[in-house]
């Protein structure tokens, strides 16, 4: 039995197969991970130190938009929208939250047992410890 095919119709499978074909390909690559950035200021007020971090970031190889991607949460210096920011990070599934400030690392430790947090303690106590466990005595 032979098959025969217009040209027309070669040409149209042809161009569907070409144009399916990137697709297919980006179907294939793995999601870019997903930073979550906690914080309950504004981004105005915090614009030196975001820069900062995007630096230390590139500095170690992760650049935003390329291989990474950053979710920002700003509360607008309303402290009690935390908890509802962290949770929309944690349902966005973010790879790790960044709470750049304590009450933001309580806000998302509230949110998630899964998601790793990353946070500092505040500059003038030049401490950090951990979220799981109970802060020292006498700190």
């Amino acid at each position: 039995m032979t098959v025969t095919i217009g040209r027309r119709e070669l040409l149209a499978a042809l161009g569907g197969a070409a144009a399916a074909w990137p697709l297919a390909a980006r179907a294939q690559q793995p999601a870019m991970p997903v930073i979550g950035f906690l914080h309950p200021a504004s981004p105005d007020a915090y614009a030196e130190r975001l820069r900062a971090f995007r630096q230390g970031l590139k500095d170690a190889g992760f650049i935003e938009g390329e291989n990474v991607a950053i979710e920002y949460r700003w509360a607008d210096n309303q402290i009690d929208r935390l908890p509802a920011l962290a949770t929309e990070l944690v349902r966005r599934q973010v790879a790790v939250i960044v709470a750049a400030t304590t009450s933001a690392a309580f806000a998302a430790k509230t949110a998630t047992t899964t998601v790793p947090i990353v946070f500092s303690s505040p500059p003038r106590s030049g401490r950090a410890w951990s979220c799981r466990q109970p802060r020292p005595a006498g700190r």
